[in-house]
């Protein structure tokens, strides 16, 4: 009888001991967290003063803070928390209207465009080259399509 509960007792401990730490080759999986407005160079460099509370919603989303006090101030506040390193990033953002609700100006971690990058135009499209048919291979017809499949006609007649 005592034996058994040596056993037990020391079955008890074991069992204990495993519950309180784990090995280091484990690792739980941990998510990436980003909260907040998500703003870029581009488009802050697209802000220029006199633009309306509108456009500049549409440039830069919804505020994250729009505090009732500073009616005349927007901050776009973001978070993000690396899972695996736990390493923490936040970039903040202000922007501030005049009494008529134009920018008038801006502050924060994100640089504004200066007047050279606004006046000068950017290229938007470019000529992409698919390659071109030679007068032969333009003049033979293509081949037949094949019949599907027993598997693709299956998947067919299911609708898929």
């Amino acid at each position: 009888m005592l034996r058994t509960r040596s056993i037990l007792f020391f079955a008890f401990f074991v069992v204990l001991a495993a519950c309180s730490s784990k090995p280091s080759f484990i690792n739980e999986y941990k998510i990436d967290i980003q909260q907040g407005n998500v703003l870029n160079q581009d488009m802050v460099a697209q802000l220029k003063p006199g633009q309306t509370r509108d456009q500049v919603r549409f440039l830069l989303g919804t505020p994250m803070i729009a505090d009732i006090f500073h009616q005349q101030r927007w901050d776009y506040v973001y978070s993000y928390r690396s899972g695996q390193t736990g390493k923490t990033e936040s970039r903040k953002f202000a922007v501030f209207f005049d009494a008529d609700g134009r920018l008038e100006r801006v502050a924060g971690d994100v640089e504004v465009a200066n007047v050279a990058e606004l006046t000068t135009p950017v290229a938007k499209t470019r000529l992409v080259d698919l390659g071109s048919l030679s007068g032969e291979a333009a003049d033979t017809p293509l081949a037949p399509r094949e019949e599907p499949g027993y598997f693709r006609r299956f998947m067919n007649m299911l609708g898929f």
